[in-house]
């Protein structure tokens, strides 16, 4: 494993999306715990984009107008669901940690919603399928068990940053008093949500 895909995997691990603004909403309106969940949940999410990188099915999906749209809209919804809920749920006092922004039910159901964010984006499917073969030697003996552990890798390095981003964003949350200002910040992760969902609405393969 070279030092160049570990610098790169972790820029790319660094930089804002989707499933880091999802991890720091859960710290910041449900506390540490809820974050955690949100980043295993991501992290689980983008091991099916990696599997089907390996194995070529993200090939398919790049050749398919169709399956790409289909995908791509059922994520588009999903975010826009999450950005409606986010918007809707009432003031909550900052303490609560069971219920806050939409986004309750337990531990269980955060880590599903980070997985479906994931696995509903078909972009990262083709971003796994261009980026793994990078950095896999021709002459490999076997290039599928040399892929399988960058991933490993990636996933370990995602899940690692979310667990920081998210342990973050609950120690503001320990810091606020203000439902005012919860309030201010709900709406605001609202808006990023649809924005989001607007952005992979206009995606392209």
């Amino acid at each position: 494993m070279t030092p160049e895909f570990l610098l790169t995997s972790l820029i790319v691990v660094l930089m804002p999306g989707t499933g880091v603004i999802y991890t720091l909403s859960c710290g910041l309106f449900q506390g540490r715990a809820a974050s955690i969940a949100a980043a295993f949940g991501c992290t689980l999410g983008i091991l099916p984009h990696m599997t089907a990188s390996m194995l070529g099915l993200a090939a398919l999906l790049h050749a398919s107008a169709l399956a790409f749209q289909a995908v791509k809209f059922a994520g588009v919804a999903y975010l826009l669901y999450l950005a409606w809920q986010m918007w809707r749920a009432g003031p909550a006092p900052v303490a609560d940690t069971a219920a806050y922004a939409g986004i309750s039910g337990g531990l269980a159901r955060v880590s599903v919603r980070g997985f479906l964010i994931n696995i509903l984006n078909p972009k990262l499917s083709i971003f796994f399928l261009a980026f793994l073969p990078q950095f896999t030697p021709a002459d490999a003996v076997d290039p599928l068990w040399v892929m399988a552990g960058h991933s490993a890798v990636f996933m370990a390095m995602t899940f690692v940053v979310f667990v920081l981003y998210g342990t973050f964003a609950a120690l503001v949350r320990e810091r606020m008093s203000s439902p005012r200002a919860m309030r201010w910040l709900r709406r605001s992760f609202a808006g990023l949500f649809a924005a989001l969902g607007v952005r992979l609405a206009f995606a392209d393969r």
